[in-house]
């Protein structure tokens, strides 16, 4: 699963999560790729079930860029404990996404089997995506 080798800090605030992608919401390396609708939170283990269906469905052909990178740390108290004492433990690692960002990118795939895995890739997303395409890239979100 994806993780940031160290961090500064080993505990951060989730903070908010407005407004649109003004980095990263524009295809610079496939052909075809996801695109957020809505904003969220993804999870490192959700890119990674969504890059597994994606390589299964294309047969490990073409290639796949993953955009997104789960450097924030959220943390969880276990279950049935009081309230109090101290932040719990770093749970999981993610990253806020905001409406217009790529997720994915694919190329060397023809363009109905890359629609296909990515609608796959789509399901795993806990919030809206659309697939986006080179030719009609004039669409903002």
């Amino acid at each position: 699963m994806l993780m940031p080798k160290r961090t500064k800090w080993r505990k951060q605030m989730k903070g908010r999560n407005r407004g649109k992608s003004f980095n990263g919401n524009k295809l610079e390396f496939g052909d075809i790729a996801i695109k957020a609708i809505e904003a969220g939170r993804i999870d490192s283990r959700q890119i990674e079930a969504a890059r597994v269906s994606m390589t299964r469905k294309i047969n490990r052909t073409g290639k796949t860029w993953i955009r997104v990178f789960p450097d924030k740390p959220l943390t969880a108290k276990p279950l049935e404990t009081r309230m109090g004492k101290g932040k719990g433990p770093v749970d999981r690692w993610v990253m806020n996404v905001k409406p217009g960002r790529i997720i994915f990118e694919m190329a060397g795939v023809e363009e109905d089997l890359a629609r296909e895995a990515l609608t796959l890739a789509i399901h795993k997303m806990p919030f809206k995506c659309k697939i986006i395409a080179l030719k009609d890239t004039n669409e903002l979100y």
